[in-house]
């Protein structure tokens, strides 16, 4: 039995949830045909009915706060695209087209302007403005404006990059709203949705990343993703060996590589079943196309309880860390077209708990043989990315498994929790600024090269690049690991880290959309919109965090063995103020029973005047070290946290000995 993989891998209560799924989405099929039937006025009827009904169940605060926070939230959950969404605050963006080499065309905009720097050259020649380029790129089923659809300045990253003197570009995944076209397929092709992760890794992220390069004359760029974006950039730095040369540094904001599983079980039940039936459900096209003719037709707030109620169904999110204005400002904007495909993919990375390629040799239903003796599906090689890589993550989201994940990534990985945090918390929570931006502002200051133009760069390209390891004391007998080059030790300059924090600050957003009485008033008039057009920017309102200077910090301190030191100037603040970090990485022999070496950091730094400190209130930094021999198969690793100490006594734990 076990040998039919449609009935050997389903519960028989599974099957009732694979039966109620067809019927829901059977029954979404009926009503929608209908509604499309329908003449508009019946429809503008309906709409208001929601609308009275919405208001009526509502208490007549949450009605009055709601209100309150209208011209927050309408004007954004209005805009009609990227552009809109940026002049809301003021800010010019550009708009460019990347060709990928199998022909697609991807929509990229850029943001490279201050308010008042419009008529500036940017990255445009030596005698342009020169800034250091960072790349952000969006999760599944979503598109670029999910970055810029926030209610308060201040929560939003690409503004605030801008405003610390980045040139910021974002990214788009073939198939959504900005990249619906190819020069070969149109998009009510079938040909034009058969596409993964495979090709978001082997053309659209490189290809973006090369584009922007080209465009702006520098030799490399800096990475933020958000949950698919993070896997893409995973998989994509695996197989492409010359692009770690061309990405300083790769932030993961709500990483994703192999999902422990879904809460729901009819999802769990599609997940099992062979991928056929979600092509039946879905078809092979655009999955999930309706998604926009019910948010068209549904009022803004039922729209935003569906969601909420959905996202809970799906994944056991509370988004209680989310303000309702946020998310009636930024759930209009949330879903951006996929194929069926690329979501067939990852329920396969799901069900094979493992980060691999797509698997084209589907075994049919009625197959006695599953061949996996003979057939294995490639794996992305994560381990061989060299690019420093800083993940960011929520304590709450059921998507990361950060013991797993650190298992598949290389030994310099650095992980940061955020305790209480969900998915999209990352993005859209209402205290982002102090517990995730700080995270995201320090790697981007350590590990970013100082901006150039290509022709001073040439120098640059024909050294070795600087490498984060220290590769002293990892193998017993001098020999190499693989892909070890005979210059690594010249290389070994040792690479700035981030202590360990014990703070932790208590989320501050509403937890329920109407039933709140009294946060609302947490969000009551500092709203970007005004009268007198966009609300100015001010780096002091990054300045309230509570985040303790890195000079006080209590990190813990493992000696014995190797130690590397490397004083580095930061740039250079909006203010004027620079912040000087010396960064010391002492290496602890292993015992022959451990599995894995702790490292750990000890950082000075000068706070500058502009109120932003390094690192954030999180509870705890992992820093990840391989043992002796990790690049061997039989290997295990084993995540080490280490807690902080007391301020007075601080935290040494002794070498083992053996």
């Amino acid at each position: 039995m076990a040998a039919i993989p449609f009935i050997g891998r389903l519960h028989p209560y599974e099957y009732f949830a694979l039966v109620a799924s067809f019927l829901i989405a059977f029954l979404e099929l009926i009503v929608r045909t209908i509604t499309l039937l329908l003449p508009t006025p019946i429809i503008r009827i309906f709409y208001r009915l929601s609308r009275n009904a919405f208001n009526s169940l509502s208490s007549p605060y949450s009605r009055r706060a709601r209100n309150r926070r209208k011209n927050v939230s309408s004007p954004l959950a209005q805009a009609h695209d990227f552009v809109e969404l940026c002049e809301q605050y003021g800010y010019l963006a550009e708009e460019h087209v990347v060709q990928t080499k199998d022909g697609f065309l991807l929509g990229v905009h850029r943001l490279a302007w201050r308010r008042g720097e419009e008529d500036q050259r940017v990255n445009n020649g030596p005698a342009s403005i020169q800034k250091k380029v960072v790349y952000l790129h969006h999760g599944l089923m979503m598109n670029s404006e999910v970055w810029v659809c926030i209610t308060e300045k201040e929560r939003c990253l690409p503004f605030l990059l801008v405003e610390q003197g980045y040139d910021v570009w974002l990214g788009n995944n073939r198939g959504n709203k900005y990249s619906k076209k190819s020069l070969h397929h149109g998009p009510t092709d079938t040909q034009f949705w058969n596409f993964s992760m495979d090709q978001f890794a082997f053309h659209d992220i490189p290809d973006s990343i090369n584009y922007i390069l080209s465009a702006t004359h520098q030799p490399s760029l800096s990475y933020i993703g958000f949950s698919q974006g993070t896997a893409q950039a995973f998989a994509t730095l695996s197989i492409h060996p010359a692009l770690n040369n061309k990405v300083d540094v790769f932030v993961a904001l709500a990483p994703a590589m192999a999902p422990p599983g879904i809460a729901s079980g009819v999802v769990s039940s599609l997940v099992k079943s062979n991928p056929q039936v979600l092509y039946l459900l879905f078809g092979r096209r655009a999955i999930l196309g309706s998604t926009t003719m019910w948010q068209a037709l549904l009022y803004p707030g039922i729209f935003t309880w569906v969601i909420d109620k959905s996202l809970a169904f799906l994944f056991g999110w509370k988004m209680a860390n989310i303000a309702p204005h946020q998310k009636l400002a930024a759930y209009p904007h949330l879903y951006s077209f996929t194929s069926t495909k690329s979501v067939v993919h990852w329920f396969q990375i799901i069900r094979n708990g493992t980060f691999q390629m797509f698997d084209d040799e589907v075994t049919s239903p009625t197959s006695f043989s599953t061949g996996s003796k003979y057939y294995k599906v490639a794996k992305f090689p994560t381990r061989n990315i060299k690019t420093p890589i800083v993940l960011v993550y929520g304590g709450s989201d059921s998507l990361v498994d950060i013991k797993i994940m650190l298992k598949e990534l290389p030994r310099h990985t650095v992980a940061k929790c955020v305790p209480k945090y969900e998915h999209l918390d990352l993005l859209w929570a209402s205290d982002v600024d102090t517990l995730v931006f700080p995270h995201v502002l320090e790697a981007l200051e350590s590990y970013a090269l100082p901006s150039d133009t290509k022709g001073q760069a040439l120098g640059w390209q024909t050294r070795t690049r600087p490498s984060i390891f220290d590769t002293a004391g990892v193998t017993p007998n001098g020999t190499a690991p693989p892909g070890y080059s005979e210059d690594e030790p010249a290389r070994n300059h040792g690479m700035p880290h981030t202590p360990a924090f014990e703070y932790e600050r208590p989320s501050t957003a509403e937890e329920q959309m109407d039933e709140s009485d009294n946060d609302d008033d947490d969000y009551a008039d500092d709203s970007p919109s005004s009268p007198d057009g966009p609300v100015a920017f001010t780096p002091s309102a990054f300045a309230h965090s509570s985040r303790p200077p890195i000079s006080d910090a209590r990190a813990a301190d493992i000696s014995i063995h190797n130690t590397a030191r490397r004083t580095r100037q930061a740039p250079a603040s909006n203010a004027g103020a620079s912040r000087q970090r010396t960064a010391t990485v002492t290496t602890a022999q292993p015992n022959q029973q451990d599995e894995d070496t702790i490292h750990s950091q000890t950082l000075q730094n000068s706070p500058d005047s502009t109120g932003i400190s390094t690192s954030a209130d999180t509870d705890r930094t992992v820093v990840r070290s391989r043992p002796e021999g990790w690049w061997s198969s039989t290997s295990s690793s084993v995540v080490s946290l280490v807690e902080p100490a007391s301020p007075s006594i601080p935290q040494r734990i002794p070498a083992r000995q053996g």
